[in-house]
């Protein structure tokens, strides 16, 4: 793709920053975009990058002159040298956002450790104590049922066929013996 947009000497392309600077003048910022675009493209595709990538940054920088152009001053340097300076930031703040690593649930920081710590299995341990003695003051019938329910995860309906009873007595026996162990291991 050749460059077909004739030089600017820099006295036009300073008079161009002015206008725009000053009266925002729009056919000014075309003139500098249609020169400046190709040029900073390919210096973004130098600099590093792919086509795309250039493109979006040659973009992001030729917007930063038409909202910079306030800050352009002709007596520190040239306009080209200003708009390859924040060409060259965008580049650095590109870099900076960068490719954010992807997230790897195996990696050892994210993976939960294989064993609790020692107070959490203590507490595990005499919970789990507590409801087992509390479990024996039930009647058999209840701890069938809650054992069916909680510990082998089985509907209601599947309760009340495998033991013969109505399921009317399965919630019964269920909503009983959790009243009374929420009773027992509140008293203790």
């Amino acid at each position: 793709m050749a460059d077909t947009q004739p030089a600017l000497d820099r006295n036009r392309i300073n008079a161009l920053m002015a206008a725009v600077a000053e009266r925002q003048d729009v056919d000014s910022y075309e003139a500098l975009y249609k020169y400046f675009v190709p040029k900073v493209r390919s210096y973004m595709f130098r600099i590093g990058g792919d086509r795309i990538q250039a493109e979006e940054m040659a973009q992001e920088a030729m917007l930063s002159v038409w909202r910079k152009a306030n800050q352009f001053d002709p007596e520190r340097g040239a306009a080209s040298t200003w708009i390859y300076t924040i060409a060259r930031n965008v580049r650095i703040d590109a870099l900076r956002r960068g490719p954010r690593p992807d997230f790897d649930p195996n990696d050892p920081s994210f993976v939960p450790d294989d064993t609790p710590a020692a107070d959490i299995a203590f507490d595990k341990e005499q919970d789990a104590e507590r409801l087992r003695l509390a479990m024996a003051s039930l009647k058999p019938d209840e701890v069938k049922a809650l054992r069916m329910s909680f510990f082998e995860d089985m509907a209601h309906p599947a309760i009340a066929a495998s033991l013969g009873i109505p399921i009317g007595t399965v919630k019964s026996r269920i909503r009983n013996a959790c009243l009374k162990l929420r009773n027992i291991l509140r008293d203790e």
